[in-house]
């Protein structure tokens, strides 16, 4: 009997369907995001499984991770074996149901298999194929392998983080998580170009991790060789972006807009500030900014970090707690607006998920199915594609699905 439909979805993307080939981070993540937003996502896996599935620790059984947790929601998981020519074919044959196609291989691996968008496009020319990958399909470094790291250190951003110690990466894949963001944003353009195309022709779009981590990350730095030769920024960058000081601990906080400078003189005890000069009209204030944090830092440090954020509040200054991941999750702002929910697992119990970041008030994102064991939908998925029991049990005898 062929399996029920599964159930509507209500976002925006509701009745798209999307192939996914990706694994680690990078796509995932910019799968996830468009499986957030209705679509339905079929994570296309090897045998073996996504790598995370083996990474992430804890775990709550065999190639099921937290950290296939956090990549892999609202997807259904199909294991194809594209080593095998039946595993292949299979691919052509069900292509022209999906919409979207997303890949994270190295740009030649596609190809190789004779996947291509050229390929699969003659099959299904109103497909939109997008490829992630670390430096695009062209130009000296295009075989290269890429890593989160290896892009932090490539882009140039790591000597400034680090200050005056050495060189400093973010913490995490702040590179991939970057690339998986501007991924669904290309994926939603090449969409929304299509629907206005009169013969809706789909297209491939590339989003090369060096591309997008650059696009992201750079746009402040460039600040000052934004006009040729170009400067050094003096330090208005570090000063700038530093965490404050306090007497037990660290805030953020900017001094921009004129009532802002004001408010923290006052909390400050620094009232004989407001009129100085130098700093009392934005323009001034932001040309003398080193000078202008060197003043007040000896302030801030009198006070502890609670007493000044609650007195920045109240007055209008643009202070803030520097937290760590447990305190985020005890603020009441992030409860109220539930940035992070637990939702029960019938497999694994309560399950805690970032929430979808969009508040559509028509077609809301939503977190509707936890992420899938490793081949749990593959006769699901098959049956609804219109596969026979038949050619679904003789797909498994040829190792070509699992």
């Amino acid at each position: 009997m062929p399996a029920s439909p599964p159930a509507p979805r209500s976002g925006p993307l509701a009745g798209i369907r999307i192939l996914d080939f990706t694994s680690v981070v990078s796509g995932p993540m910019c799968t996830q995001a468009l499986g957030d937003l209705g679509a339905d996502v079929v994570k296309l896996e090897s045998p073996g499984g996504d790598q995370t599935r083996y990474s992430g620790a804890p775990f709550k059984e065999p190639l099921f991770s937290a950290m296939h947790t956090q990549m892999n929601r609202n997807k259904r998981s199909l294991v194809v074996d594209l080593k095998t020519d039946v595993g292949r074919e299979l691919i052509f044959e069900i292509i022209g149901e999906f919409d979207v196609l997303v890949e994270n291989f190295r740009p030649a691996v596609m190809g190789r298999l004779g996947l291509g968008y050229e390929a699969l496009a003659e099959r299904h020319p109103g497909l939109v194929f997008c490829s992630i990958n670390g430096f695009g399909s062209d130009g000296p470094y295009a075989a290269l392998p890429a890593y989160d790291q290896l892009m932090q250190g490539l882009v140039g951003v790591m000597p400034a983080q680090g200050g005056s110690g050495p060189p400093a990466p973010v913490n995490g894949p702040i590179a991939d998580k970057t690339t998986a963001v501007i991924g669904v944003s290309a994926v939603l353009a090449a969409l929304f170009a299509r629907e206005r195309d009169p013969d809706r022709r789909g297209q491939r779009v590339e989003v090369a991790m060096i591309d997008a981590y650059a696009a992201f990350a750079l746009p402040d730095p460039m600040t000052p060789r934004a006009f040729p030769p170009g400067s050094d920024d003096g330090g208005m960058s570090a000063a700038f972006f530093a965490p404050w000081e306090t007497a037990d601990g660290y805030v953020v906080g900017l001094i921009i807009q004129d009532h802002q400078y004001a408010a923290l003189c006052r909390i400050l005890g620094r009232e004989d500030m407001i009129s100085d000069p130098r700093f009392a009209e934005m323009g001034t204030r932001l040309s003398n900014y080193i000078e202008l944090v060197g003043l007040l830092r000896e302030e801030v440090r009198k006070l502890s970090s609670n007493d000044l954020v609650n007195r920045a509040r109240e007055e209008g200054a643009t202070f803030g707690p520097v937290n760590d991941v447990a305190s985020f999750l005890e603020d009441p702002h992030v409860q109220y607006r539930k940035t992070v929910q637990i939702l029960e697992d019938e497999r694994f119990g309560p399950t805690q998920y970032l929430s979808p970041p969009w508040a559509f008030e028509r077609t809301p994102a939503s977190i509707d199915r936890h992420a899938p064991r490793l081949a749990e939908h593959s006769d699901e998925i098959l049956r609804e594609l219109g596969l026979t029991e038949e050619r679904i049990e003789g797909l498994r005898q040829d190792n070509a699905i699992r």
